[in-house]
């Protein structure tokens, strides 16, 4: 009897088999050893219930990046519409649902049984992949100055949205950031670029000292205090602005006091007595600091290079440039809040709120973080089989 061609040759053991060791080990190494870490900072800290939590999401989300590697990340090209409107969809339904009381005026979190969902984390990687899928669509047409403005356009709606009406700086400007990364790597003349360049430094100087002259706020005034801190410490903290210098001030107390090997968990005063603000989120890295020293800062650190580096592994061996501009969203993503947030702990960045990848506390962005190197693993896996020669496996 004939096999059908749709028949598969291979049982679905030996299949799944197969695809979970293509994935990239360092990868998985890099993540696993981030949640454990994230783990051990937090429950040493004496936040047992929020490391016990942080756990569970890391699971989850380690399942989930699993069953992902195992789909061929190409058709998510074909729903890039669905995408771009769930990512929207998302970030105006804050407003439709009971609203949890307000961190600094802002309203961020759609509240449900056992969990707060955040939808501007989530959105991040939707636009990742909706962009990466226009992107593609406008490749042929790239020297056109329409395709710049538009790839730009779609992510600046979602930014606004996030920037307004959740007063979420740090994720709107993540948003630009990945476009700006998938415009690079898309081929963007160096000439397109500097022009964008400008128009963002115009746009800042607008928001931040034209528009107040004459009355108008485009930023809350906790977001205006701690960019103007950051831009000038020393007179800012003189000066009647003393809660970010208050943040600041206390972390790096906490960071010099580790020195070498940290104080261990006992001693982490900062810590544990509640003078450094958000410990278990924003400032975990002071924390970890403070607790295991300059030897688990260096740790930290190392893991996230190793992510940074089997991310851009991932972007040069991806099959096609959906797969490359997805790795260089990623890529984009992970390297702009690894740095922002570990700058604003030692005051060389702004402190924006943004969470640190698989090391702050916090459901949403576990998870994000988890499905994001999920579906680097498929470009992996599906980069390793095409080179194999190998017939690619679509799970539905």
């Amino acid at each position: 009897m004939s096999t059908s061609p749709i028949q598969l040759s291979e049982e679905p053991t030996t299949r799944i088999r197969a695809q979970l060791l293509r994935i990239d080990p360092l990868l998985l190494l890099a993540v696993v050893g981030l949640a454990l870490c994230s783990f051990v900072t937090l429950h040493g800290a004496d936040y047992r219930s929020d490391s016990e939590k942080q756990m569970l999401y890391a699971g989850i989300g380690l399942l989930l990046a699993l069953a992902m590697s195992r789909f061929d990340y190409t058709v998510l090209r074909e729903y890039r519409y669905v995408f771009y409107a769930s990512m929207i969809v998302l970030n105006l339904a804050v407003y439709a649902f009971p609203k949890e009381p307000a961190i600094g005026g802002a309203h961020r979190w759609i509240p449900l049984p056992g969990f707060s969902f955040q939808s501007s984390e989530f959105g991040k990687l939707l636009l990742i992949i909706s962009l990466s899928a226009f992107a593609v669509d406008r490749s042929r047409r790239l020297s056109e100055r329409r395709t710049v403005a538009r790839v730009m356009l779609l992510a600046l709606v979602p930014a606004i949205i996030v920037l307004k009406l959740q007063s979420d700086l740090g994720s709107g400007l993540i948003y630009v950031t990945i476009a700006c990364a998938i415009l690079f790597f898309l081929g963007t003349s160096w000439k397109q670029l500097a022009a964008l360049a400008a128009l963002f430094a115009l746009a800042a100087a607008i928001v931040l000292i034209a528009a107040p002259l004459v009355g108008v706020h485009v930023l809350q005034p906790y977001q205006t205090q701690r960019l103007t801190t950051f831009l000038n410490p020393p007179a800012n903290c003189t000066s009647a602005q003393n809660q970010v210098c208050y943040q600041l001030h206390e972390s790096l107390i906490a960071i010099g006091s580790g020195q070498k090997t940290g104080v261990g968990p006992e001693n982490a005063t900062q810590a544990t007595f509640g003078l450094l603000p958000e410990p278990s989120t924003d400032f975990i890295f002071a924390v970890l600091g403070e607790t295991y020293g300059f030897a688990g800062a260096a740790l930290v650190l190392s893991l996230y290079a190793l992510l940074i580096w089997r991310t851009l592994r991932i972007l040069t061996m991806a099959k096609n440039l959906f797969g490359t501009l997805i790795a260089s969203g990623v890529l984009a993503m992970f390297m702009f809040q690894i740095f922002l947030n570990i700058g604003m702990t030692l005051g060389i960045m702004p402190v924006t709120g943004v969470p640190l990848p698989l090391l702050s506390y916090g459901g949403s962005s576990v998870l994000m973080s988890f499905l994001a190197v999920g579906l680097l693993q498929s470009i992996h896996v599906q980069a390793r089989m095409a080179s194999s020669g190998k017939a690619r496996v679509l799970i539905v």
